[in-house]
């Protein structure tokens, strides 16, 4: 069930009820037409970092051309633990880089087009989602007490 907030946030920023859609299978044990053991998949996921795909571009890479619906369910493992084992994983988490890439392309966008309204407020609902983002991560651990979002430097974060 969701909480008030993620639904208020949904309803804010699209127009929208909140998150529907499907969900994954329940089952626990890998499909027994899958043609991999558990250490193959997790060189194809590190084969695959090195190739400088993110985490969803690995799952889906797996899914797509190897035939592997799930790695979670096969290595009993995400794809952040094996690449953070293998310490292959990215200084900032996956969702939080792909939101500072939206920004440096809409404060792009708004040097060429300064009266774009709708951008501007695009712009602005990003960067607060990613405030609020930081927020989690720096509650959870994942990114450091000290550490601080700059919009004039965002170009840099997503290098």
């Amino acid at each position: 069930m969701q909480s008030r907030e993620e639904t208020n946030i949904a309803r804010m920023h699209a127009r929208k009820k909140g998150k529907s859609g499907s969900k994954k299978p329940l089952a626990t044990t890998p499909p027994s037409w899958i043609n991999y053991k558990p250490e193959e998949i997790k060189t194809l996921v590190v084969k695959l970092a090195k190739q400088e795909l993110s985490t969803s571009e690995i799952g889906l890479t797996l899914r797509d051309v190897y035939g592997i619906p799930d790695v979670r369910m096969s290595t009993k493992q995400k794809i952040t633990q094996i690449l953070k084992e293998k310490n292959l994983s990215s200084k900032l988490p996956e969702d939080l880089q792909n939101l500072i890439r939206k920004v440096v392309k809409l404060q792009k966008h708004l040097t060429i087009n300064k009266k774009d309204k709708f951008s501007k407020r695009g712009l602005q609902l990003t960067e607060a989602k990613i405030r609020r983002l930081i927020k989690y991560y720096k509650r959870n651990a994942k990114l450091p007490k000290d550490w601080k979002y700059d919009p004039a430097r965002a170009e840099l974060l997503v290098r």
